[in-house]
């Protein structure tokens, strides 16, 4: 059987007491190790799983996918995920490359950033569409996401914004290639490069200059209340709500790192959670929360 476990957030420790028996059971286990990271290694997941795992990179899962399948039809083969198992669409890929083998599956679900997030405040049925950010390029800028932010807060709805997952090889950079390299088929790979709450803000300020430029009427402004995570699930992960503005300069520390930008109405309840994580009247930025 294939299983595909959800490893948490944090740790070592945050995998389930489920998941761990059948980690410790397996004749192979993977280490899925491009969609998002956590805050230890692999050889700290080694000790505490009592196993030893074979990293799997974005090319042997996408394209080599019958090497992680082999044999899992007469022995059981885990496929380890930060998060939740379905939190990418590489790996449902991995489940139908599976059914159509004949080889059967079973699920272990954890916690990912999509409910995490609600350590915020924000309630989580108010969120609408996900939207992931990316890194620009000097000749690829899209902005093309931003209708979907428009949208939500058009309908009073929450936006996460993903920075840790890419739509091209652009961003996470745990074992990237350069478009160029990407291009030429050459496999030389990028160092390490995680996209903070700074820079995302940096760029959707630039896109509602952008729009201005061209006459439009941004739905999100420099004044509109966001809200930075870094290392959700994670001993020392952090919040601070403020404005757009103010997310351009907040320090959040190491990766991983998110963005809410919330809806256009806001429940009493989830502004007073908020003003909990609010960015210090004292710091660089003098605006908080409480005088939006």
């Amino acid at each position: 059987m294939l299983y595909l476990i959800g490893l948490g957030l944090g740790d070592a420790k945050d995998i389930t007491v489920k998941g761990l028996e059948v980690v410790r059971r397996c004749s192979r286990v993977y280490l899925e190790a491009y969609t998002s990271v956590l805050t230890v290694g692999k050889e700290a997941l080694e000790e505490f799983y009592g196993r030893k795992l074979v990293v799997a990179d974005r090319e042997e899962v996408e394209q080599e996918a019958d090497n992680i399948l082999k044999d899992a039809d007469i022995s059981d083969v885990a496929f380890l995920v930060v998060g939740d198992p379905f939190g990418a669409t590489t790996h449902s890929d991995l489940v139908l490359r599976a059914t159509k083998l004949g080889i059967p599956y079973r699920v272990i679900h954890n916690a990912s950033i999509m409910n995490a997030v609600g350590c915020c405040g924000l309630q989580l049925y108010k969120f609408g569409e996900t939207v992931s950010i990316v890194f620009w390029t000097d000749t690829w800028r899209p902005e093309s996401f931003f209708d979907k932010v428009k949208k939500n807060r058009q309908n009073g709805m929450h936006t996460l914004c993903l920075l840790e997952l890419f739509l091209l090889p652009t961003d996470i950079k745990v074992k990237e290639q350069s478009l160029e390299n990407l291009i030429k088929g050459r496999k030389i790979y990028e160092p390490p490069r995680y996209m903070s709450v700074n820079q995302a803000a940096q760029q959707l300020l630039e896109i509602v200059q952008n729009q201005r430029i061209r006459g439009e009427e941004p739905a999100v402004t420099e004044e509109t209340l966001c809200v930075g995570l870094a290392r959700v699930g994670a001993d020392d992960q952090k919040i601070a709500a403020g404005t757009l503005r103010q997310m351009c300069t907040v320090d959040l520390g190491e990766p991983l790192h998110s963005l809410i930008i919330t809806g256009g109405s806001i429940h009493p309840m989830e502004m007073e959670m908020l003003s909990l994580f609010s960015i210090p009247e004292n710091s660089s930025e003098s605006q908080s929360i409480n005088g939006l």
